[in-house]
């Protein structure tokens, strides 16, 4: 029972943090990237063409677009240096394309447009290349940094297919005089205001709103979806061996998640829930081979190098359900202790009931950062190592500059990521066991305590 029950939040977490996904943010600021797709001939001069192409940082010469954002004459802008951060800030995002190595993979697109209603299609039809930026466009949308954005000019009419030259990002002044970052596609020799990708907190943050939603799979959310499959498969053939061998010595994948399943019972669990804890065991199961698998599967090079984990809308999601599962679970002492805590002045509790009130709020808050802090920090430190070579290579100008760079690159590297196989198992077992301590404050009654 405790199998298929662990089974069936895994799923649900996957089933949740699907749909949450969709409405994450990853846009980054590559300003002024562009690169010149003109007639689908790849002319980049000394631009580094690869893992490594260069983003924003460069001397370029700006688009004039103080006439207007739509069918401003604009060209294509090349860069000469290499932006460690920014490349490493673009890999580590999210994006409606799967990119393994130098291969873009398509993902189904589902946008709905307040004007037009439901629209399906594949991002194959943008034609991703060069940091999965679209060489072309569909209708009124193209394909800027992996993520799908619309051309927000009236007086562009939408076509089923279009080339697109390159993207161009630059600062404007807006009716306040306060600068802001606008994006450009450049279509037949003529600048294209873009909308951002898809916010959904109403423009509370500043970021506006949008005329579509993005509803597609991401990467992502097909990482999630994979990992979970792979979850389900382990788990289901570990209940079948216990059910074919019962009584016996485990073997096979047994050996690896028995020690396991009882390291998380009998050193989480027990100690901060104490008799209650087989009612939560299936869940902080869950928490931790949902969030070990994440952070393992980010840490294969070959696949992606996704940053699941990383993403706040997934740990936000996680956090959120640990808070509801909390509250909900939560005994008379647990609210007692947040708003009439015995033997405390009344004086006194002015002041701590609005702290313990918003160390409710703040827990969640702890566990969503602290999980994609961590490991997007990882992330971010292996592909700045890798960035070394081409710092010191010019961006392939300098083939001394680039030995010295790989000979300092990879030591770094393979240290980094060895620390980084340490923190995904860290990281999950940290989120676990704080979320049993919470669930043992809340479910703790003053017999328990005494």
């Amino acid at each position: 029972m405790k199998i298929k029950a662990l089974l069936l939040v895994v799923m649900s977490f996957c089933l949740v943090l699907s749909y949450a996904q969709h409405n994450h943010d990853h846009s980054h600021d590559h300003s002024g990237h562009s690169h010149d797709h003109s007639g689908h001939s790849h002319d980049h001069g000394d631009h580094a063409h690869g893992a490594s192409a260069t983003h924003a940082g460069g001397h370029h010469e700006a688009n004039d677009y103080s006439r207007g954002d739509c069918g401003t004459p604009a060209k294509v802008i090349h860069h000469s240096e290499y932006d460690p951060s920014a490349t490493a800030i673009h890999h580590v995002s999210d994006a409606n394309v799967y990119t393994i190595l130098e291969y873009t993979i398509p993902l189904p697109a589902i946008i709905y447009n307040k004007e037009r209603g439901l629209e399906f299609f594949s991002t194959g039809k943008f034609h991703a290349g060069h940091h999965e930026n679209g060489h072309y466009g569909y209708k009124d949308y193209v394909l800027y940094e992996g993520s799908i954005h619309r051309i927000a000019c009236e007086n562009f009419q939408p076509q089923e297919h279009f080339e697109v030259q390159g993207f161009d990002m630059q600062k404007v002044k807006d009716s306040k005089g306060k600068d802001i970052e606008k994006r450009y596609a450049i279509i037949n020799g003529k600048g294209y205001v873009l909308e951002q990708r898809t916010i959904w907190d109403g423009g509370l943050l500043g970021g506006g709103m949008t005329s579509f939603y993005d509803l597609s799979i991401t990467k992502n959310v097909v990482s999630m979806i994979l990992v979970c499959l792979f979850l389900f498969f382990i788990f289901r053939k570990a209940a079948k061996a216990y059910a074919v061998r019962d009584g016996q010595a485990p073997s096979g994948i047994q050996s690896f998640l028995e020690p396991v399943f009882q390291f998380i019972r009998d050193d989480v669990a027990i100690p901060f829930i104490g008799d209650k804890h087989e009612k939560f065991l299936p869940l902080l199961m869950s928490i931790f081979f949902f969030i070990l698998g994440l952070n393992l599967w980010g840490q294969v090079p070959f696949l992606g190098n996704v940053n699941v984990t990383g993403s706040l809308t997934v740990t936000m999601v996680l956090a959120i359900l640990v808070f509801i599962i909390t509250n909900i679970n939560g005994k008379k002492d647990y609210w007692k202790h947040i708003f009439n805590m015995p033997g405390v002045p009344w004086f006194v509790k002015l002041i701590l009931t609005p702290v313990e009130l918003l160390g409710m709020f703040i827990k969640p808050l702890t566990l969503m950062l602290r999980l994609a802090g961590n490991i997007t920090a990882g992330h971010i430190a292996i592909l700045s190592f890798v960035g070394l070579i081409f710092i010191f290579g010019k961006s392939g100008q300098s083939m001394a500059g680039a030995g010295a760079g790989t000979a300092i690159a990879i030591p770094l590297t393979l240290f980094m990521m060895a620390i980084e196989l340490i923190v995904a198992f860290v990281q999950a077992f940290v989120f676990t066991i704080l979320t049993a301590s919470y669930l043992g404050a809340a479910v703790e009654e003053h017999d328990d305590h005494h």
